[in-house]
Formats: structure tokens, sequence, C-alpha cells
């Protein structure tokens, strides 16, 4: 226990009740004074109230003006002395103050203007005792800074700096319930030592609060992102797909663009959309020279019922090492693999992407793409729509429509819309089509075995789940820690609704 604390209770003691700590400690700072009654109240001792109070003191020009008058005296009594003041002199014989004085004078009815420019006493000012009114408020505060102001008064006087507000807190004290002079720390733990002794009977122990939480266990969180790409997961999982190996960034142009259908000069293929690799600038060729040859024909004279893009292909531009821009590289890697055993097959990917765009509130040079590849034998554009169908009403989200666009690497290619009710309209949720017969035949897959294939962002929906408006604060060096920890795991059937 401090000295203060034995103090508070000898005082308390004495008195029977602390009407004002200010009173009778006046010496102690209202926070010494918390602190000390807060630890005594714990240990039942006393009970107090506190009560918070404005008072006023004078600022610098208050005290000059309560010793030496106010400025608008001053200034009649220099009118008073030369009978007449050239308004341009003011400011010369009184300072910054004389433009303030010359103002109240005026208001006061105390000095008129002549017409020469000058300034002389009115005739109220001539034939009647003027009282200084703010000087004797600003004596009055000093005295006394419980003086009663009124709420023109005080707006007045802070207008003019003459005063400065002075939050007082004070406490009233009472006894407590377990009262006295002395006090004994309560034991907080029963331990065996004191059984095997029998201490314990001469103890007092300290309540336990059974109502009170724990300290949460330092632990790690899982990121938003990572919780709505798990239930994405789940749900292809359940649709039994199997997850596509996503670990490399880093794809040649031709696995990223070509092998896609993707023409060499597509504006896509520009720094300014793609992130080139320094060193090394190149990476290896499939080894496959059929599967070469073929994409070689098909972007320049056609092939597989293509008529081409009429241009001079070029091996090296393929060995460029990029970002990929999108997991579609990974899926072309798969269903290449896929043409050794043709099979129905169902395939996804969730991970990273990157492109070369500038950074906003709904831009990233990297995010994460959600795409699904099913292949199987003689499906079309009506499979197509029926699985989407499906696999986004596992997501809660009905009633989708359909509209038609281009995709180098599909066709026919479909946009994914879903009405949106708080945004009151119809949002693109996706992206779909079917992949080209350049593209899958080139990688000897058979004709009959078509591949329908579709993506959305991963930020997206876990925006509109979080309620985040802007992407940096999703992710990036932006993200609030407490934001992590705190959100709740993703219902992606509450997604699209909230």
């Amino acid at each position: 226990m401090s000295d203060f604390q034995i103090e508070i209770l000898h005082k308390l003691n004495d008195l029977g009740e602390i009407k004002s700590t200010l009173a009778t400690f006046p010496d102690k700072s209202s926070q010494d004074v918390l602190s000390a009654l807060s630890s005594l109240q714990a240990h039942n001792k006393l009970e107090f109230k506190r009560s918070e109070a404005i008072y006023y003191e004078l600022s610098k020009e208050g005290e000059d003006i309560a010793a030496n008058g106010s400025h608008e005296i001053k200034l009649v009594e220099l009118i008073n002395q030369f009978g007449k003041l050239e308004i341009k002199d003011v400011m010369t014989k009184l300072g910054k103050d004389g433009k303030l004085g010359q103002a109240r004078a005026f208001k006061n009815g105390w000095i008129v203007k002549t017409p020469g420019n000058e300034l002389e006493l009115s005739e109220k000012a001539k034939t009647a005792t003027l009282l200084d009114d703010t000087k004797e408020l600003l004596v009055k505060i000093s005295k006394d800074s419980n003086t009663e102001l009124d709420s023109k008064t005080i707006a007045d006087l802070k207008k003019r700096k003459l005063i400065n507000p002075k939050k007082v807190t004070d406490f009233s004290v009472v006894k407590g319930a377990e009262f006295s002079t002395d006090l004994v720390k309560a034991a907080t733990d029963l331990t065996s030592d004191m059984i095997a002794s029998g201490t314990y009977k001469d103890l007092k122990f300290k309540p336990y609060n059974f109502n009170s939480q724990g300290v949460p266990p330092q632990s790690g969180a899982l990121h938003p992102l990572s919780k709505v790409r798990e239930e994405f997961r789940q749900i292809f999982f359940s649709m039994g797909f199997t997850e596509m190996p996503t670990n490399q960034y880093v794809e040649t142009g031709f696995w990223n663009f070509d092998t896609l259908y993707v023409p060499q000069q597509h504006p896509a293929r520009d720094l300014q959309d793609t992130f080139y690799i320094k060193d090394p600038l190149t990476g290896d060729l499939p080894s496959d020279k059929t599967y070469m040859d073929n994409i070689k024909a098909v972007h320049e004279q056609g092939k597989f019922d293509s008529i081409g893009y009429r241009y001079n292909w070029k091996a090296e531009e393929c060995q460029k090492l990029v970002l990929r821009t999108h997991t579609t590289a990974v899926s072309a890697r798969m269903l290449h693999e896929l043409a050794k055993d043709p099979k129905p097959t169902r395939l996804f990917s969730i991970d990273r992407v990157f492109r070369n765009e500038a950074v906003d509130a709904t831009h990233l040079a990297e995010f994460h793409q959600v795409e699904g590849v099913l292949a199987d034998y003689n499906i079309t554009l009506g499979d197509l729509i029926k699985f989407m169908e499906e696999f986004f009403a596992k997501m809660g989200v009905t009633g989708l429509r359909f509209k038609p666009t281009y995709n180098p690497y599909t066709e026919p290619s479909m946009e994914i819309f879903s009405w949106h009710e708080g945004l009151g309209k119809w949002v693109e949720i996706g992206n779909s089509g079917m992949f080209r017969p350049e593209m899958l035949e080139s990688m000897g897959l058979p004709r009959d075995l078509r591949v329908l294939g579709w993506g959305l962002s991963l930020e997206r929906p876990t925006m509109i789940k979080y309620k985040v408006q802007n992407i940096r604060e999703l992710l990036g060096h932006k993200v609030s820690l407490d934001f992590i920890e705190t959100n709740p795991a993703a219902r992606l059937d509450e997604l699209l609704y909230e």
C-alpha cells in the first residue's frame, strides 16, 4: 500500500466522508487520486464518485487587462489626452491591440468619427463615468475561478483569447463494505503448501469472477482470402474436381500465350501489361516436336479448321520468361499431359497471377484467380451453361445471365452476370468458354474430347463478403492485422447478397 493510500484511509476515517478530494488533497493530481481510489475500491475499502467541471483562468493578455485596463479604455484615455486622434495613429500608439480597442469603443458608443477621419469622444463618454466592464470581469475571474459566466460572455472572452478553459476532476469518497485503515493483500491462489500447513485458514482470498473472460491465447489467424479460398476448394472437391499444382509463378511465353492461341503481337504481351523476367531472360520449350510444329502452323497459316493469324511466328518469342498473367497457363500444361491418356477430367486451381497495371482501389499488380477446367466427350455450350448454374448455386448465386464475349483461346465465350441485391444491378462475376480446337488438337487431344473453362477472381467475392471498399486494405502492406484476426470464416451461400 502506498503512503497516499494510507493517507486517504486515515482521512476518510477521521471525516467519515470525503466530499471533495480537490479540497482535501489539493497538492495531488487527479490522476494520482484516481489511481489510489481505484486500487482501494478493488479491495472494498471505499466507494467513490467522479465529477468534472470546467473552470476558466486568465490568459496572458487577460492578466494584462486585469492589471492595466482594457484596450477600449486605453483608447478613450488616449483620445481624452489629445482631444482628437487620427485613425492611422491608433495602431502606432496602442500597437496591435489598438484596432480591437477601437472596434469595442465604437460598439460601446464611447467614440465617434469626425469628417476629417479623426476619432473623438462621444457625448456619452464626455458626460458619464465610463466603467471598464472587461477589466472588472477579468479581475473577478482571477480572484475566483468558480465565477458563474453565461455562455455568451464565455464565448466572447474565449474569442478575444482572454480566458482559457480548464477541466477539473473531483471525487467524493465514502467508506466501503470492508473499510479499515490497514490493507492486507488478498490471496489469489490456493496452493498445496497452504493446505498442508493450514495457513489458508488465516488468509483472506480475493473472490473469483467466474463471468470474466480469459486472456485469448496468442495464435495465428487465417487471412480472409484464405478463408474464402478454402470455401471455393470445398465446392470444387464436392463436384469431383482435382486441384492442379500452381506453385510455378514464372512461365515461358509459350505456356502463358502461344499454346493458348494468343498471337505474338497481341496487346496483352506488351511490357505495360505483362511482367517480363530480366534474369534469366528465357526458358525451355516443350521437347514435343509435333506439338511445336502444330502451334507454329496454327499461328501462321491455320490448322484444325482454323485460318490462323497470318504472321511469321517466332520460337524465340515463346522462350521469354514472364510472371504468369493467368492460371490458364497451368491448365494448358495439364491438358497437354491429358493428351497422353485422353479421358474425362475435372481440374481446378486457385492461385496468384500478375499483371503490370496501375494499382488503385479495385486493381492490384497481383491477385488470385479461381479457375475450373472440365474435359468430356461431345459436351456442348449447353453443358457449360448448366454446369455454371450448378457451380454458382453452391455459392447461393442463382438466376445467372450470360453474355457473349471474346477470348483468344475459347470459342464460344461467355461473361457470367448475377443480380446484386446490395448494388441493385447486374454485376459480372466470371468469364467462361469452350477451349478452341486450335488449342486442344494441337496438343494431340481427340476432336470429340471438348473442354469447358471458366474463371473468376478471389478478391472480388472476398471484398463483398467482408465489406472491403479498397482492395489495398485486403491484400498488401496496408492490411490491418486486427482485420485478419477478428473476421469470421466466410460462408459462400451468403456471399453476394449481404
